[in-house]
């Protein structure tokens, strides 16, 4: 077999040497960015070594503890938000913290005593309670610039709306582990190679089709979705060869590989409001937020059904929001289905 790195040693770029490039081309750069996207990736690295040893060790099952969602945390959950808590205190570059595990935002006091300019918002284990089955899940993180204005960083200096973004990235660990990020420039994945503990630039440029065959949503909650919703479910299930209907139903229960698998093949994710939780479940500065970001800058598109996510204001850390999610003419179509507008087949 053909070894995929052999050939041509000198076209393979480390995330390091990717994040460096980068940084020689921003004028005025100071490196505290790309050592801030190093700290995360070391994090990373740690958590995938720990989800690898899942099942062999005692990190399986709950911790007793419900967390600030009011859901039960996984021992993985903890595991993961303490690493990347770590990672990022010790880093010096980061200086508040928001955790989807954590009650309250993070203030940091670094170890070497430097006053870090960043916010680092993070779902440090999405879809955790798959872990027990051997499913996909994820790490989720969103960067922020400290505004000037704040001398000491607290809860309201987090609270900016998505487009204020400076950074956006997620980690899925699957059959293989990919980081994959944003800083507003277009969207780079890179897969870690275990034998050299390196995550290697492997989807460069990433782009998402305009339309894909895939629609992602919990179809057994379809009796208390917004009737809008309900007919766009009836409507991607019409057979109807022009516009390559039926689409195909694939729904993993965690968020980071439904929405990885969008991304590079096309598709859409919906996580709706119900008639049980009115303003959705999953949070908008953890997990739709950076998602958006990310989607947004491979020309997809994401709204609640009917604004732009980049364009809500936070009101609280934990804040909910709807989503939908992909390729930009799936979630314009479905859009259109919430807003009762007349469509054409």
């Amino acid at each position: 077999m053909k070894d995929v790195y052999s050939p041509d040693h000198k076209h393979i770029m480390t995330l390091e040497q990717f994040i460096i490039d980068q940084q020689e081309r921003e004028p005025g750069a100071t490196g505290a960015f790309s050592r801030l996207l190093r700290d995360i990736s070391i994090a990373a690295k740690i958590v995938n070594r720990d989800i690898r040893r899942a099942g062999l060790v005692d990190i399986f099952g709950t911790t007793g503890e419900v967390n600030v969602q009011g859901e039960t945390q996984q021992k993985l959950d903890a595991l993961a938000h303490s690493e990347f808590v770590r990672a990022l205190k010790r880093g010096g570059e980061c200086c508040l913290i928001g955790s989807e595990e954590h009650a309250e935002a993070i203030p940091l006091a670094t170890q070497s005593g430097n006053e870090g300019k960043y916010i680092v918002l993070m779902d440090p284990l999405d879809g955790s309670s798959n872990i027990d089955v051997n499913v996909s899940v994820g790490t989720i993180f969103s960067i922020y610039y400290l505004p000037d204005d704040y001398g000491e960083p607290d809860l309201d200096a987090a609270l900016q709306a998505g487009s204020e973004q400076i950074g956006a990235g997620y980690v899925v660990y699957g059959s293989s582990t990919m980081l994959v990020y944003t800083t507003g420039h277009g969207v780079n994945g890179f897969t870690l190679d275990p034998s050299v503990g390196e995550f290697l630039l492997s989807h460069p440029s990433i782009t998402t089709p305009k339309r894909g065959k895939v629609y992602s949503i919990n179809e057994g909650n379809t009796e208390s979705f917004d009737e809008g919703l309900q007919e766009y479910i009836r409507w991607v299930q019409h057979h109807d060869k022009e516009t390559s209907r039926p689409y195909k139903t694939r729904y993993i229960g965690s968020f980071v590989s439904d929405f990885h698998r969008n991304l590079l093949k096309g598709g859409i994710y919906i996580y709706p409001a119900t008639k049980k939780n009115k303003e959705g479940k999953l949070r908008l500065m953890y997990e739709s937020n950076p998602m958006a970001f990310i989607v947004e800058q491979a020309g997809g598109r994401a709204t609640n059904g009917h604004e732009r996510i980049l364009d809500i204001q936070p009101s609280k850390l934990h804040q909910r929001t709807p989503l939908f999610i992909g390729s930009e003419e799936m979630v314009k179509r479905a859009e259109s289905f919430m807003q009762r507008k007349q469509v054409k087949a």
